[in-house]
């Protein structure tokens, strides 16, 4: 399923307020396109997402007593800034197409996440790469790095990290292990962590819930 972040709770619901304040301060959509996204279904979500985004930033406006017009609208204008596109190596010349046009015409940011060569998939497309303004390789997290990405990781699923326990010292291991420190794989096996912590109503992530984890992941065979 395409995945526009922040827009899933209802905008004037209380518990979208904090939502609507992070967007309020990011302005920024996140996109995970589905393998082979059409260019339509691709340009109806960002429509709709982005005026979902406006509306919500438009609502902590007006709930924080921001100044409006006559409407009730806010006087300062909820622009979506930015937009980040995950697993951007599935977009094809066409989809590519309609963001170039959407960063011409209106300015928004555009960042671009994928696998390592993206910039030569996209280097085939001049009117598009011409406007690329760098490319970034991300290097495998350092020490202090993946400490730092693992707690807050426990935390969002509501556990305390000790790296000095055993279990969680064996549980830091195994991801180390597993993902090589790409932060990437990091987040896309804590979504099954997550998954499988449910299913089986644990509340420890030991190694062999890692393991259950990553037997649902094509990242390779840990060395």
């Amino acid at each position: 399923m395409n995945n526009w972040h922040g827009g899933d709770i209802h905008f004037r619901d209380d518990a979208a307020k904090p939502i609507n304040a992070a967007l309020a301060r990011s302005r920024t959509v996140f996109f995970t396109p589905q393998v082979q996204t059409s260019p339509k279904h691709l340009q109806s979500e960002l429509d709709q997402t982005i005026t979902r985004t406006h509306l919500c930033v438009e609502e902590h406006f007006i709930s924080s007593g921001k100044p409006t017009d006559s409407n009730g609208r806010s006087i300062r204008k909820p622009e979506t800034e930015l937009i980040v596109v995950d697993e951007a190596e599935r977009l094809n010349a066409s989809s590519i197409e309609i963001l170039r046009d959407r960063y011409d015409r209106h300015g928004i940011g555009l960042i671009l996440i994928g696998m390592t060569g993206i910039e030569k998939q996209f280097s085939r497309y001049a009117q598009f790469y011409s406007r690329v303004g760098f490319a970034h390789r991300y290097q495998p997290l350092g020490d202090e790095e993946l400490q730092f990405v693992l707690q807050r990781q426990w935390k969002r699923l509501g556990l305390q990290l000790d790296p000095d326990d055993f279990t969680d010292h064996q549980a830091i291991t195994a991801i180390q292990r597993i993902t090589r420190g790409n932060f990437r794989l990091i987040d896309r096996l804590f979504k099954q962590i997550k998954r499988v912590l449910k299913i089986n109503e644990l509340s420890t992530i030991t190694e062999d819930v890692i393991e259950a984890a990553r037997s649902t992941l094509v990242i390779g065979t840990p060395e």
